[in-house]
């Protein structure tokens, strides 16, 4: 289900010289391919605009099907019967950021209410028709993966650049092949109820390594981990994800090329890509934009949410899920180590002129590393100060500047509060009101973050919402509670 790593990073520890010709073309032939996205075209979310650098995000949606199209997959998924209908039962978005610093990964619960846009089948040009209050699982029936990505994209506003689909028996083989998985638990657990429910995970307290369909089970689990919820089994998936990541850059055996083939053979086989990853060159460079990012600077989370009225079903928290989907689409790091460092208010004795004594000079530093300057942007904002009653602010008519952000500055402690009061006419925090040796006296910089508009909105609070579970990848201690109704 998540072995996204295991299958690229395969690859990339394998590399294009490990193989020749025809038998890249045997690996190639061995990757299952599907439409990116077949969803209604107005509900596509836009591509991210590249850094000043050139750079973009990458977003992959990581599906575990719950297919059982094989004995093998019937078996391992216990079902009675062949050929019912494949559901996305894991769902994770993982977002790289465009510099390759970090990468956040969210986790949709299977059992979310969403609106699902309308698909249409690639292969059979059958149409499945907008639904909404569907269990997001079942977006992979309608069409393939290319309507799980439809309904992320409906949903988060994010666009999605390549999917990566694995079914049970993917999971199954990978886990033999990287030579099991460790994981822990803090009490004995047998995921086993008198009615026949549960994965039959059967481990003992603290850490193993699974592999096989014991690694199944593990990502399978509900009964007895937690509060037997959806959520539960998704923290177990995140540990899981986290610990593959750390064996495939630790394991030493890796650097057998009889195993790195036989893991490169597994992988291909296992996947089922958009057409954009459909072939090993594509997976080997998309391996290693991953490889750049630090374990320590993989964070996983949940998407927030809340409990449908019935409490069977769960929905988006309205405000946390926003601000999280928000953060992703604006690149900022979930583990927080990329938020500006706010400094400290000093404490100013100064007290203000009256308004109509403040000079105050107002300069254009809305140019920034995409967009042109805002014409005339200077002499708008020196007009709202005048409104104000400022009427001694001035439009410097020099050459614009660029600021990420507007900033209040000052030249020495006798006119801080003059700066702080211009600030407080315009809304602006008091951290964004700075002594500068640059200014000869009040000077007003109008940022890239205010455009337009007469009114300015200070920059979003970019921490990570407290609901979304945050998990850090090189964190080894994390250890799933067992519910004491399932232990042995």
């Amino acid at each position: 289900m998540v072995r996204w790593s295991a299958s690229v990073l395969a690859l990339a520890v394998t590399g294009p010289a490990t193989a020749g010709y025809l038998y890249y073309e045997h690996l190639n032939g061995n990757i299952k391919k599907e439409s990116l996205n077949i969803g209604d075209s107005r509900d596509r979310a836009t591509k991210t605009r590249a850094n000043a650098a050139g750079q973009t995000p990458l977003n992959i949606l990581l599906i575990g099907s719950d297919a059982r199209n094989t004995a093998e997959n019937q078996k391992l998924g216990g079902a009675k019967d062949i050929g019912t209908a494949a559901r996305a039962d894991v769902q994770m978005l993982l977002h790289v950021s465009a510099d390759r610093t970090n990468m956040s990964v969210v986790s949709m619960p299977r059992d979310t209410l969403v609106s699902i846009p309308r698909c249409t089948d690639a292969k059979t040009g059958k149409v499945y028709p907008a639904t909404t209050g569907t269990m997001t699982n079942a977006s992979l029936e309608r069409g393939g993966p290319g309507c799980t990505v439809a309904t992320w994209e409906k949903l988060t506003d994010i666009h999605i650049d390549h999917f990566m689909m694995v079914d049970f028996s993917g999971v199954v083989s990978m886990a033999d092949a990287i030579g099991g998985v460790p994981v822990c638990v803090d009490a004995n657990i047998y995921s086993h109820t008198s009615t026949g429910h549960g994965s039959g995970l059967k481990l003992k307290k603290g850490t193993t390594s699974v592999k096989g369909k014991q690694a199944l089970q593990w990502l399978r689990t509900r009964y007895g981990f937690e509060d037997g919820s959806d959520i539960a089994r998704t923290k177990a998936q995140h540990m899981y994800m986290n610990s593959i990541v750390r064996q495939l850059r630790s394991n030493a055996t890796l650097s057998n090329p009889d195993k790195l083939l036989g893991l490169a053979e597994t992988a291909t086989k296992a996947l089922t890509v958009d057409t954009g990853l459909g072939s090993v060159t594509e997976l080997y460079d998309l391996s290693k934009e991953l490889k750049k990012v630090p374990t320590n600077r993989i964070t996983m989370t949940t998407m927030p949410f809340v409990y449908s009225s019935d409490g069977n079903r769960v929905l988006p928290r309205p405000t946390d899920a926003a601000k999280l989907w928000r953060l992703v689409r604006e690149d900022v790091a979930l583990d927080g180590k990329d938020k500006k460092k706010t400094t400290a208010t000093t404490k100013v004795t100064d007290k203000a002129a009256a308004d109509d004594k403040i000079a105050v000079q107002v300069q254009n530093g809305t140019r920034s590393s995409t967009e042109s300057a805002v014409t005339g942007r200077a002499a708008a904002v020196t007009g709202l100060l005048v409104g104000e009653g400022l009427t001694k602010a001035a439009a410097d008519t020099a050459a614009p500047l660029s600021e990420e952000e507007t900033l209040v500055r000052y030249p020495s402690a006798d006119l801080a509060g003059d700066a702080q009061r211009v600030a407080k006419v315009l809304g602006i925090p008091t951290d964004q009101v700075k002594k500068s040796a640059a200014v000869d006296g009040v000077t007003l910089v109008v940022g890239a973050d205010w455009r337009s508009g007469t009114k300015y909105t200070a920059a979003e609070d970019d921490t990570t919402p407290a609901s979304a579970n945050a998990l850090n990848a090189s964190d080894t201690k994390a250890c799933m509670h067992v519910d004491p109704d399932y232990t042995w």
